[in-house]
């Protein structure tokens, strides 16, 4: 998926998205809404041990060469190439070098005992796998016959061949995964400045849920977005809030954001973004703040609700806001975009920069005969000859789909898909990283 980056001109979300249509294409909703995210600029020092999962706050060098001076990298013998040019060499083993120990220079016609990562002696200027070694003795001592003619610098790390004192290591704005910790601390940094954690609030509206553990009453449905929005949120890292289930009347659901408002950064609601008699998050919006309603050209979804509540006590400014993202009831499409929308919104809010997701040609092993006008999001799962299968109800309330698929085949509107036609996927892996 191609990601375009901008950043916000104001601290003000307008009420006037660009280009404007009866329905907002994806990139432009996705655009517009990265755009107006203003990334945390508050920060923390963390133990590197403890900071999986973070977001870099600032970019770290390195003050030492990785590694630090020229090693082996295999057990064997530190000789000096000249002494083995005869392809079957007896020297005397004038020494033992694990690795954590300083050997001692090594003197013409004799080799070393070297054990994989030791420092190289000086005067040694070769490594020979003990392979190719015969361990002995002689009236003078220990001697190896090396039956090999290694070449100057043969199986030596050189100093600072990773890592050269001062580059850069780490960028701000990365997430900080096991191989950045580990990279960390390969240069010696016990703690690292993060981002502070993002802090989320959610509910969820709708007389008719009930959570697992009671008895459905007639007309009722369990509460399946409350599970699957709180998961993507652990995901990524945020400090959440639940206030769980919110009676459908005006002034409940105010209420709610009044108290969501006060200490989060975001708050996300699920249902009761339409504008039905029953729908008062819209309007509740509205009275605590400023909202945008969109129709996107998005299936499954379409409705997403974007702005801002106040802070009550506070002026105007964009301390005294919190961003505010309101998402369909149906569980597949508050699932997509929540994927396609949220996540990247999160992202940028905790100062990552890029937050595209790569998408991969792949074959199509089905028909998809029926074009809609919509940007189609259609889950999908990878079969082992290599191509895609479809799952066969595409419906927005089908949730299984998402646990048998893999990913998302995206659509582009107006098209069919014909057995074989190579499509464009994204992995759930790479829309959940």
């Amino acid at each position: 998926m191609t990601e375009r980056s901008f950043v916000a001109k104001d601290m003000t979300v307008s009420t006037n998205p660009p280009a404007m249509k009866p329905m907002l294409s994806v990139a432009d909703a996705r655009d517009f809404l990265l755009a107006a995210a203003r990334p945390l600029m508050e920060t923390e020092k963390l133990a590197t041990i403890d900071a999986h999962g973070r977001i870099l706050a600032e970019a770290q060098t390195s003050q030492l060469n990785v590694p630090p001076a020229d090693n082996t990298q295999m057990d064997g013998y530190a000789v000096r190439a000249a002494d083995c040019a005869s392809g079957s060499a007896t020297l005397h083993i004038s020494q033992r070098i694990p690795a954590g120990y300083v050997g001692q220079p090594l003197e013409p016609g004799t080799a070393a005992r070297i054990f994989t990562g030791a420092m190289i002696p000086d005067g040694a200027d070769a490594v020979v796998m003990q392979e190719a070694c015969e361990a002995g003795k002689n009236e003078y001592g220990d001697v190896v016959t090396v039956r090999h003619v290694p070449v100057a610098g043969e199986w030596i790390r050189r100093a600072g061949e990773d890592i050269r004192e001062g580059a850069t290591i780490l960028q701000a704005g990365q997430r900080l995964r096991a191989q950045e910790l580990g990279l960390a601390a390969s240069v010696g940094l016990a703690t690292l400045p993060v981002v502070r954690k993002l802090r989320v609030a959610v509910f969820f509206t709708g007389d008719e849920l009930a959570m697992p553990g009671e008895a459905l009453k007639p007309g009722a449905i369990y509460n399946s977005n409350r599970f699957t929005l709180r998961g993507l949120l652990q995901r990524l890292g945020c400090e959440m809030t639940d206030y769980g289930i919110v009676p459908d009347t005006l002034e409940a659901t105010r209420t709610t954001l009044r108290r969501a408002a006060q200490y989060h950064d975001l708050i996300i609601t699920s249902g009761g973004v339409s504008v039905g008699e029953e729908d008062h998050v819209k309007p509740a919006v509205e009275a605590e703040g400023r909202l945008n309603m969109w129709q996107i050209a998005l299936k499954p979804g379409k409705p997403l609700a974007f702005g801002e509540v106040d802070r009550s006590g506070s002026d105007a400014d964009a301390a005294g806001k919190a961003f505010f993202l309101g998402l369909p009831g149906n569980p597949v499409s508050s699932f997509v975009t929540f994927l396609l929308f949220v996540r990247p919104f999160i992202l940028r809010l905790q100062g990552v920069q890029d937050v595209g997701v790569p998408s991969y040609a792949m074959r199509a092993d089905f028909d998809w005969p029926r074009a809609d006008r919509r940007n189609e999001f259609l889950r999908a799962r990878i079969n082992p000859q290599g191509g895609l299968d479809l799952f066969p109800n595409q419906s927005s309330g089908v949730l299984t789909s998402t646990v048998w698929g893999d990913g998302l085949i995206d659509n582009p509107p107006g098209k069919t898909i014909a057995r074989g036609e190579v499509v464009r996927f994204i992995p759930f892996s790479e829309l959940m990283a």
